[in-house]
């Protein structure tokens, strides 16, 4: 048994392709002047420059640190490369878009990466012909300008914490050839997990979200659900386990995940759109609200996370284990414990923002002239109660309130003018935020 362990459990719970369809964003640069600040004088540090001193001080590892860390299930090649250079090189001509919830044939892709090209969005769809999407996968990661990295939220995860020498990564999930040269030498693939073939994931850019499951019937789903529900009732319960969500559209589906699943583990990550589906999923507070209108109010998304613990969180009279969610979006992030579960918060929140600025601007530290501050400087903490007003202060860049047995730790983030990379940005910020995080023995 693995002792001050951590067991990350992704919701990637069957084999599949998929093919995304993207923009390539581009932020314009966002300055907040402040006579306070500035007062006149010369040479007086900028916000951001403030923030990262602030974020420096504040990360400190934690009194008992994790050893061993298991990742799976979700693992394959991500093929990054132009939507149009790709349907060139498979031989389509240009033609009108339409949307397919799901692909089947070259046709389907060509009118899908046409109809989201036109839109100027993102999109992500399952491709159910494995043999068609083999052959549209080995054209494009041989493409001369194709760009190959580790993906999937089990890999991504497990690269990011084998930075860390003295943590040992075990990654199960299907691995071929082309992953296994690319993964760190930190991480050990067991032999049930090597394959001969590599999943790939394709990221068609062009200039300026469904979950492999739900390309599978509701039946077959429901069974992997129930597979996945069993294999983490047998991890022994002194194993911590943090649940990464992912992109998905079928709310029956996020509602079973959400009494089945969320019990079970310790501790989940998700973002604006997962946080947003899954209250209207489950009738949580502000269901009502379609989407979201810039930058998400942060009042708003902390009557969400409140609900998440309370209603299905480890309560005195509920059966649960869930104490943390860790909530990352792109100006700001939010980690939320339940009280006497987990330690070193502070910590954590700015590590996983820390790493949020450093991957999408591929620096090894955060480069105040290549990021802005997005985050609203004033917010309210609750639109449901009486709420707290808070003004962030740069120096004291991690807020902290407190809501019924709950604590709150809100950060802003710093966000690359001109991002180099954001595939797999979430999954970093977990893992940077885990890998900071203490949970308390109880």
């Amino acid at each position: 048994m693995w002792q001050r362990s951590v067991c990350v459990g992704l919701l990637a719970l069957a084999l599949g392709y998929l093919c995304l369809l993207g923009p390539e964003l581009s932020y314009s640069p966002l300055r907040h002047l402040s006579a306070s600040l500035l007062g006149g004088l010369r040479g007086a540090r900028s916000l951001e420059e403030r923030v990262v001193a602030a974020w420096q001080a504040a990360i400190v590892r934690p009194a008992r640190r994790w050893a061993r860390v298991a990742v799976g299930v979700n693992a394959c090649v991500d093929v990054v490369l132009s939507g149009v250079k790709l349907l060139e090189a498979l031989g389509l001509e240009p033609g009108d878009g339409k949307n397919h919830v799901v692909l089947s044939s070259r046709q389907d892709l060509k009118e899908a990466f046409a109809h989201f090209m036109e839109k100027g969005a993102a999109a992500e769809r399952f491709f159910s012909d494995a043999e068609s999407f083999h052959h549209i996968a080995r054209t494009a990661s041989e493409y001369p300008a194709a760009q190959l990295y580790v993906g999937g939220n089990a890999a991504l995860i497990g690269q990011k914490l084998a930075a860390h020498p003295d943590l040992k990564i075990l990654l199960c999930g299907p691995v071929g050839p082309k992953l296994h040269e690319l993964l760190d030498d930190n991480v050990v693939v067991p032999p049930e997990s090597m394959q001969e073939r590599d999943e790939f994931h394709l990221i068609l850019e062009y200039q300026a979200g469904l979950h492999m499951m739900e390309g599978q019937s509701k039946e077959m789903r429901q069974r992997r659900l129930m597979e996945a529900v069993a294999s983490i009732s047998d991890i022994p319960m002194d194993i911590p386990i943090h649940l990464e969500l992912a992109s998905m559209t079928d709310q029956d589906f996020m509602s079973n995940i959400v009494h089945q699943v969320f019990p079970l583990v310790n501790s989940i990550g998700l973002n604006e759109q997962e946080l947003l589906f899954l209250t209207q999923s489950a009738s949580g507070p502000h269901a009502s609200l379609a989407s979201w209108s810039g930058v998400p109010d942060v009042g708003v998304v902390s009557d969400i996370l409140f609900w998440i613990l309370k209603e299905h969180g480890k309560m005195a009279e509920r059966a649960s284990d869930l104490t943390r969610v860790h909530f990352h979006t792109l100006a700001y992030h939010i980690l939320v414990t339940v009280d006497g579960y987990w330690g070193n918060q502070v910590a954590a929140v700015a590590a996983g923002a820390r790493a949020a600025g450093t991957q999408a601007c591929a620096t090894e530290t955060i480069d105040t002239e290549k990021v802005f501050l997005k985050a609203p400087l004033e917010f309210v903490t609750s639109q449901i109660e009486a709420p707290s007003k808070i003004s962030l202060n740069p120096d004291e860049p991690v807020v902290h309130w407190h809501r019924e047995g709950i604590s709150f730790h809100f950060t802003p983030v710093l966000v690359c003018k001109d991002p180099v990379r954001t595939v797999g940005l979430g999954d970093a910020i977990s893992a940077e935020g885990l890998l900071y995080s203490e949970i308390y023995p109880q």
